[in-house]
Parts: structure tokens; C-alpha cells; sequence
């Protein structure tokens, strides 16, 4: 069953094309990624998504409504986290969640309840009376994630929620999203971080408005169009400036003392092929193939696209 099905999903600002012909199919249950560079379309998309931003053409279908015509009925079915801070500084935890309760309508011992079993769930307790304005990243955030699902929302978007906290706190974040995904939440999240990317059930790369790659995570880093090569040498600097001219080199990074180079699919023993460039170069190396990880599908993907499409 699915929870989103898009088609042909665009949006332009003015010349700028935010979001090209984009095509979505997240089932219900998932927890389905979006990962790109800053600009590659990730929060238009979720915009649209949420009926905040009139797409330019396509077709976009969410728990059975038409978007963005039935932008107000979707409101009450789904729970939103933005990038940024978007919850009232000036109130404390309390507030802000009986304001959010109010919204959706909540009232009495249901909102109570609600409340009280949020407060508990994501550790609000001690600070439930703090201004919302003084609170750390990681607590801005467990407040932000209680007010999105103050609602039970069968479907929760939220564009790079762990952008500004610490790594304890988006390991815990994670927990929270399957938690509710266990309960039966639909989950678009959107990131820039590969261990967060690697999480979701199935994962999207955009970049440049456009889709370039659709999978499991798992499949992703399998059907990789590249060989993975581990380099060592003595002289990392000087192998890195032969390796990355070369047409066959889809991409060049120097990890400590050593490099992971991705060759082209198409050269037979990748391996040999490097060692015997940089022996040309008088160059001593030992290559090994490795298995890719999703930093390596992400290089690989986002270079396709020619140069102009930028």
C-alpha cells in the first residue's frame, strides 16, 4: 500500500528549476530518505509534499488525497519538523505542546493525557517548564519531534531534523523515528548524513532538482557503478594528482595515509589498473578493491548528470 505516489513532480522558481519530473513511490510503514547536497531540492519537495508550496506541474497523491487541492484535509494526517527551530520561544514545553494540542483540536483529559505521555516519552520531564528559547539543540528537537505526532499522524515529514545536535542525540532521534514507524508512521526524512541515510528502508539521491538514484540503501552500495579501490602509498598527495585526471577515475578521497579511489565499471581489474598508472609515475602502491559505501554511491550518482544541467 502506498502512503505517497508523485509523478512527474516539478517546481520552478522564475528560470530556476527547483525540482524536475520527479517520481515517488513510498510504501506505508517506511522510512524513506532523501539524501543531497544543500540546494539539490530535498526541502521544495517536502514543501509540496506538505501543500505548503503549489508545485509547478505533476501529480502527487498522500493517504489517498490530491495534493495540493486537498492541502487543508492532509494537515490533520500528518506531522511536519523543519529544518529550523519553528516552535514558539518565548513559552515553555508545556505551551508549546497544549498550543499544538489546540491546533488539532485536542482538548480536555485526551489533551492531558497526550501531553503527559509525550513529556514522558521523549524526556521533556525536568525541563517542562523551560523556556523553549533556552533549551539545547537535542532538547529543542525531542520537543519538536512531541509536537509534530501530538497528533498520532499516520504520515511524518521532516526536513534534516539532526542538523544541529550532537551525535548522541541523533542516535536517540533515530530510536524515536522507529519507535513510530513500529506503530505504523510513514517517514520522509531528509539528510545530508550517510549513517542517517543508510537507516531509511529505501533512500532517494537528488541532486540538481532530479532523482538520480532510488533503492535500498543495501542495493545502492551493491549495484554500484564503480570499482572500489583502496590505495596505500608513501606518496598520497602525488598518487591523488595522477589518479584523479584520469577519465576512468569517477572519484578521488584521501582517508588518512591511504585513498579510495572509484574506477570506472567498465575497466577490467581495476586493482592492476591503478597500481600500473601510478608505477608509470614512478610510484609504489599497493590497491585493493573494497566494497562501496553509501558515500561512494552518493559520488557516484551525483556526478552523472552533466555539468550543464546545473
Amino acid at each position: 500500500m502506498q502512503a505517497i505516489k508523485v509523478r512527474n513532480l516539478s517546481r520552478q522558481f522564475g528560470s530556476v528549476t527547483a525540482v524536475d519530473s520527479l517520481d515517488l513511490d513510498i510504501s506505508v510503514g517506511q522510512v524513506y530518505g532523501f539524501l543531497g547536497p544543500n540546494g539539490c531540492g530535498k526541502s521544495t519537495t517536502i514543501r509540496m509534499l506538505c501543500g505548503l508550496l503549489k508545485p509547478s506541474a505533476g501529480e502527487v497523491n498522500i493517504l489517498g488525497l490530491s495534493i495540493p487541492e486537498q492541502a487543508e484535509a492532509l494537515k490533520l494526517k500528518t506531522g511536519y519538523m523543519t529544518q529550523s527551530y519553528s516552535l514558539y520561544r518565548d513559552l515553555n514545553v508545556v505551551e508549546n505542546l497544549n498550543f499544538m494540542a489546540e491546533i488539532y483540536s485536542l482538548s480536555g483529559r485526551n489533551k492531558r493525557l497526550r501531553i503527559e505521555e509525550l513529556i514522558t516519552r521523549y524526556q521533556l520531564g525536568d525541563i517542562r517548564h523551560q523556556i523553549s528559547g533556552s533549551l539545547s539543540g537535542g532538547q529543542r528537537q525531542r520537543l519538536s519531534l512531541a509536537a509534530a505526532v501530538i497528533h498520532k499522524p499516520p504520515l511524518l515529514l521532516l526536513d534534516e531534523p539532526t542538523s544541529a545536535v550532537d551525535p548522541q542525540s541523533r542516535r536517540d532521534f533515530w530510536e524515536s523515528l522507529f519507535e513510530l514507524v513500529e506503530q505504523g508512521t510513514t517517514i520522509l526524512v531528509s539528510t545530508h548524513f550517510m549513517d542517517e541515510a543508510e537507516r531509511c528502508h529505501k533512500l532517494a539521491i537528488l541532486d540538481r532538482g532530479k532523482k538520480v538514484a532510488d533503492d535500498s540503501p543495501k542495493n545502492l552500495m551493491r549495484d554500484i557503478n564503480a570499482h572500489v579501490v583502496e590505495v596505500h602509498t608513501d606518496s598520497v598527495a602525488s598518487a591523488q594528482d595522477v589518479l584523479q585526471c584520469l577519465p576512468e577515475i569517477k572519484g578521488v578521497t584521501q582517508l588518512g595515509l591511504s585513498l579510495r579511489v572509484l574506477v570506472d565499471r567498465q575497466v577490467d581489474q581495476a586493482e592492476d589498473f591503478i597500481r600500473q598508472t601510478l608505477t608509470s609515475h614512478q610510484l609504489t602502491a599497493v590497491a585493493t578493491q573494497v566494497k562501496a559505501n553509501l558515500e561512494d554511491v552518493f559520488v557516484v550518482a551525483t556526478m552523472s548528470q552533466p555539468s550543464g544541467s546545473r
